[in-house]
Protein backbone atom coordinates (compact mmCIF):
# COMPACT_ATOMS: atom_id res chain seq x y z
CA UNK A 1 0.00 0.00 0.00
CA UNK A 2 1.32 3.23 -0.84
CA UNK A 3 1.59 6.35 1.44
CA UNK A 4 -1.12 8.63 1.07
CA UNK A 5 -0.33 12.78 0.35
CA UNK A 6 -0.83 14.69 3.37
CA UNK A 7 -2.50 18.30 2.96
CA UNK A 8 -2.34 20.61 5.69
CA UNK A 9 -5.57 21.73 7.09
CA UNK A 10 -7.47 24.21 3.97
CA UNK A 11 -5.37 23.54 1.56
CA UNK A 12 -6.19 20.27 0.25
CA UNK A 13 -6.50 20.86 -4.01
CA UNK A 14 -9.87 21.37 -5.61
CA UNK A 15 -11.56 18.25 -6.76
CA UNK A 16 -11.25 16.05 -3.37
CA UNK A 17 -13.67 16.35 -0.66
CA UNK A 18 -14.48 15.05 2.84
CA UNK A 19 -17.61 12.27 3.35
CA UNK A 20 -19.34 15.50 4.82
CA UNK A 21 -18.33 17.73 2.08
CA UNK A 22 -19.97 14.99 -0.33
CA UNK A 23 -22.49 14.82 1.49
CA UNK A 24 -23.28 17.96 1.42
CA UNK A 25 -23.43 18.14 -2.02
CA UNK A 26 -25.90 15.18 -2.17
CA UNK A 27 -22.94 12.45 -3.01
CA UNK A 28 -21.19 9.77 -1.42
CA UNK A 29 -17.81 7.56 -1.77
CA UNK A 30 -19.05 5.47 -4.01
CA UNK A 31 -16.78 2.64 -2.78
CA UNK A 32 -13.67 4.50 -3.81
CA UNK A 33 -10.73 4.39 -1.89
CA UNK A 34 -9.20 7.33 -0.11
CA UNK A 35 -6.46 8.93 -2.23
CA UNK A 36 -5.51 11.48 0.84
CA UNK A 37 -5.65 12.74 3.83
CA UNK A 38 -5.91 16.26 5.83
CA UNK A 39 -4.31 17.12 8.95
CA UNK A 40 -5.30 19.80 11.22
CA UNK A 41 -2.89 20.74 14.13
CA UNK A 42 -3.70 20.60 17.88
CA UNK A 43 -1.95 21.77 20.76
CA UNK A 44 -0.75 19.50 23.10
CA UNK A 45 -2.81 16.37 21.29
CA UNK A 46 -1.95 14.68 17.96
CA UNK A 47 -3.80 16.11 14.62
CA UNK A 48 -6.91 15.46 13.84
CA UNK A 49 -7.00 13.21 10.28
CA UNK A 50 -10.01 13.51 7.59
CA UNK A 51 -9.73 11.78 4.77
CA UNK A 52 -10.53 12.62 1.29
CA UNK A 53 -12.02 11.29 -1.89
CA UNK A 54 -12.16 12.21 -5.36
CA UNK A 55 -15.63 14.47 -6.36
CA UNK A 56 -15.55 13.39 -9.96
CA UNK A 57 -15.50 9.20 -8.71
CA UNK A 58 -18.23 10.27 -5.97
CA UNK A 59 -22.00 8.74 -6.73
CA UNK A 60 -25.27 10.13 -5.92
CA UNK A 61 -26.83 9.44 -2.26
CA UNK A 62 -29.16 6.22 -2.43
CA UNK A 63 -33.03 7.84 -2.03
CA UNK A 64 -34.85 7.51 1.24
CA UNK A 65 -37.03 4.81 0.42
CA UNK A 66 -40.73 4.23 2.47
CA UNK A 67 -38.87 0.85 4.21
CA UNK A 68 -35.71 2.58 5.09
CA UNK A 69 -37.91 5.35 6.91
CA UNK A 70 -39.40 2.75 8.64
CA UNK A 71 -36.49 1.05 10.14
CA UNK A 72 -35.35 4.32 10.53
CA UNK A 73 -38.18 5.47 13.10
CA UNK A 74 -38.36 2.11 14.69
CA UNK A 75 -34.61 1.97 15.83
CA UNK A 76 -35.09 5.92 17.16
CA UNK A 77 -38.13 4.78 18.98
CA UNK A 78 -36.12 2.04 20.36
CA UNK A 79 -33.35 4.17 21.67
CA UNK A 80 -35.76 6.52 23.38
CA UNK A 81 -37.75 3.59 25.22
CA UNK A 82 -36.77 3.07 28.59
CA UNK A 83 -36.46 -1.15 29.53
CA UNK A 84 -37.53 -0.43 32.73
CA UNK A 85 -40.97 1.58 32.09
CA UNK A 86 -41.24 1.11 28.91
CA UNK A 87 -41.84 4.33 27.96
CA UNK A 88 -40.79 6.51 25.75
CA UNK A 89 -38.71 9.00 27.51
CA UNK A 90 -38.59 12.02 24.86
CA UNK A 91 -34.94 11.47 24.21
CA UNK A 92 -32.48 9.09 23.32
CA UNK A 93 -31.61 6.88 26.44
CA UNK A 94 -27.87 7.59 27.62
CA UNK A 95 -25.68 4.07 27.37
CA UNK A 96 -24.18 5.06 30.26
CA UNK A 97 -26.97 4.63 32.46
CA UNK A 98 -29.25 2.44 29.96
CA UNK A 99 -32.30 3.43 31.38
CA UNK A 100 -34.24 6.84 31.67
CA UNK A 101 -33.03 9.73 34.42
CA UNK A 102 -36.73 8.90 36.55
CA UNK A 103 -35.76 5.21 36.99
CA UNK A 104 -31.84 5.47 37.28
CA UNK A 105 -32.51 8.03 39.99
CA UNK A 106 -35.40 7.38 41.75
CA UNK A 107 -34.67 9.21 44.89
CA UNK A 108 -33.90 12.35 43.44
CA UNK A 109 -37.72 12.53 42.41
CA UNK A 110 -39.14 12.05 45.63
CA UNK A 111 -36.97 14.47 47.06
CA UNK A 112 -37.90 16.74 44.62
CA UNK A 113 -41.44 16.44 45.29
Amino acid sequence: MAALPVYTWRLAPDGLATRRQLRAQGLRPGGQDVVAQIERPRYRRGPLVAYLYRVDAAKPVRPMTPARQAALDKANAARRTCPECHTDAGYVIPAQLGMCVPCAYPDDEQRAA
